[in-house]
């Protein structure tokens, strides 16, 4: 078991605890490293809505995104919702089943080109990639994480943004160049985030 699998295990009931961990991760991975250049400012303003689901069926987690694509229906001033998913026991390929599922869902329910889906994984790993390659690290969270996106705000974020198609070629080669080793490190570190407000 590698020492990320022990800290999934380690604190699969504190959601206090997920939720700093994500936090740190989303600030020092995808906001500091500039891996997605429009996050930073919703940082800022406060509008991403963390939300912990313990460990359950497929079935129920994706009728809760379904909730949760409601819930941002009903409150335009919420940006975007991070569903991060406790259960240890999530690895990669079934994650990779309940995001097709929650897409085939997306789209039935009439939400496509509304909301946009983007996923993160300890383990991710691209088609045709290898475990080893810093790349994986632009979409390995501490947490299985399924990201639900405002279609309008990527539009929106894009218009202001030059070269929008350069930033995954980018994020590859500043991986690569830092490497394996910096990249893994960063993530363990998100583990170690305090917890404000716990009892």
């Amino acid at each position: 078991m590698s020492l990320i699998d022990d800290k999934r295990e380690q604190f699969k009931d504190d959601h206090q605890a997920i939720i700093a961990h994500t936090k740190k991760w989303v600030d020092s991975v995808i906001v500091r490293l500039n891996i997605c250049p429009f996050a930073k400012a919703e940082v800022q303003a406060q509008r991403i809505d963390y939300h912990v689901e313990q460990a359950n069926y497929n079935d129920v987690y994706v009728q809760h995104l379904l909730q949760k694509m409601q819930q941002l229906d009903a409150d335009s001033d919420m940006a975007t919702t991070l569903v991060i998913f406790a259960d240890p026991q999530l690895d990669f390929y079934q994650y990779l089943d309940l995001v097709a599922q929650s897409e085939a869902m997306l789209s039935e329910q009439g939400y496509e080109g509304i909301y946009q889906i983007a996923s993160f994984h300890p383990d991710y790993c691209f088609g045709g990639s290898d475990e080893g390659d810093a790349s994986n690290y632009t979409n390995r969270a501490p947490y299985p994480i399924i990201h639900l996106i405002r279609e309008d705000d990527i539009t929106k974020a894009l218009q202001d943004f030059l070269r929008p198609e350069q930033i995954p070629e980018r994020n590859i080669e500043f991986t690569q160049r830092k490497g394996v080793d910096y990249m893994h490190m960063l993530l363990i570190a998100c583990y170690d985030a305090p917890v404000k407000n716990k009892h």
